[in-house]
């Protein structure tokens, strides 16, 4: 049975509908305002209630910290867009524990690893939120971590992808409030590495990432080791920093050491611009690189045409055929007017989880949200099914999306080691 159907089931929100819900909703509260004699006080809350123990009537608050704006808020935008439609697809079903609602506390973090710190701390000590969904980059979520620890609140990451922001590196411990939805990062390199070797065929292969990016330094790690397990060559290698625009130097050295594939995992605004240089110098070769790729953006910057032959390893595809996911295209497109992209496929399935999770806690306390997370087990989701493992990590297929004319296709699924 699917998820939608089973919990939350999807329907269209009217307009009507709501301006004759926010009318009944205005003359109930002239009624209960003009009773004219003493109110009965409101009772205290009952032993045991924590944050997020509101009255049964509020709506739930949660936490939405993302990158609307800055390097890469294709991101955080189309992510954010998809929780809102979550959530109000569960709200318009009958909201969550017997009607309550939940309504998102949606806040920019500027694409800043300081300002998302500063975001969290406002949503959770200002805000009062019992959950946090976002951000959506590696090093804006590790520098939330600290806050929602400290606060004991309940942290879902959509796309931060680095093995430290579910495990502390220092002890090897889990962090028992963190969570994601994405996979993480060592399978995608894995995947990519094997698919050009098997898969493409080639041998030797230059790699070249953000060196100032934990993210982009963490797949081209893992990458290597495992390129070279298989028996390929690593030709050469090189770093770049985000101030960079002349990639044409690098790029020759790639070619000129007969790089037959280039790994690139990096964010989609230099990866566009390093491969419209390849094709300026003739190193007319396969590229492969990580979900970092996946923005409209792309495309915008490098030109269609420069992106046929290049490949990227992603969460899901739009064009999976599954009834979930062309209800989920539906259903975003129609909203805002593009087809959603994994980032936003992410978001929808983070929101789902949360709902489902309260559900099963029974409770809007963080600490019985953690304790539900954390025994999820075969829930479905557009972006697969997921169960988490020991380190809040969900294992799933992934997905080899090629460019082909300026389009995104679904290629293969490969199930990581």
């Amino acid at each position: 049975m699917r998820r939608n159907q089973r919990r939350f089931k999807r329907v269209k929100i009217a307009s009507k509908w709501i301006i004759m819900l926010v009318l009944i909703t205005f003359v109930a509260g002239i009624a209960m305002g003009c009773g004219g004699g003493s109110q009965t006080p409101a009772p205290a809350p009952s032993e045991g209630e924590g944050q997020g123990d509101a009255p049964a009537t509020d709506p739930i608050k949660i936490g939405v910290n993302y990158e609307l704006s800055g390097p890469v808020a294709t991101y955080g935008s189309h992510t954010a867009n998809a929780i809102q439609l979550a959530f109000d697809e569960i709200n318009a079903a009958g909201g969550v524990l017997g009607g309550r609602q939940l309504q998102a506390i949606i806040l920019d973090n500027k694409s800043e690893n300081a300002e998302a710190m500063s975001v969290a701390t406002r949503l959770i000590a200002d805000e009062q939120v019992v959950a946090h969904l976002g951000p959506a980059t590696t090093g804006n979520t590790l520098a939330v971590v600290p806050v929602a620890m400290e606060n004991k609140v309940p942290v879902i990451t959509t796309s931060g992808t680095s093995p430290d922001i579910t495990v502390d590196p220092q002890t090897g411990q889990t962090r028992e409030y963190i969570f994601r939805t994405c996979f993480i990062d060592p399978p995608q390199a894995v995947v990519g590495a094997d698919f050009l070797y098997n898969v493409v065929g080639v041998k030797n292969v230059a790699i070249y990432y953000d060196n100032g990016n934990d993210y982009s330094k963490g797949l081209y790690r893992v990458f290597k080791e495992e390129f070279t397990n298989l028996g390929g060559t690593i030709v050469a290698e090189e770093g770049y920093v985000d101030a960079d625009q002349e990639f044409r130097p690098t790029l020759t050295k790639f070619r000129d050491a007969g790089a037959e594939a280039v790994y690139l995992p990096g964010y989609y605004q230099k990866v566009a611009l390093i491969i419209s240089q390849a094709k300026e110098i003739g190193l007319d070769v396969p590229f492969v690189g990580a979900d970092g790729w996946d923005s409209p953006d792309l495309v915008k910057i490098a030109g269609a045409e420069n992106l046929n032959n290049t490949f990227f390893t992603n969460h899901y595809s739009s064009q999976d055929d599954t009834p979930l996911v062309q209800d989920f295209v539906k259903a975003y497109t129609e909203r805002y007017g593009d087809a959603p992209d994994s980032f936003a496929a992410l978001g929808y399935d983070a929101a789902y989880l949360l709902a489902d999770a309260i559900e099963r806690a029974g409770s809007t306390d963080p600490e019985a949200i953690k304790d539900a997370l954390a025994a999820t087990k075969d829930f479905e989701a557009v972006t697969g099914t997921m169960s988490f493992d020991e380190y809040h990590n969900p294992v799933k297929e992934i997905a080899i999306i090629e460019m082909l004319d300026g389009q995104q296709v679904l290629k293969t699924k490969i199930a990581p080691k």
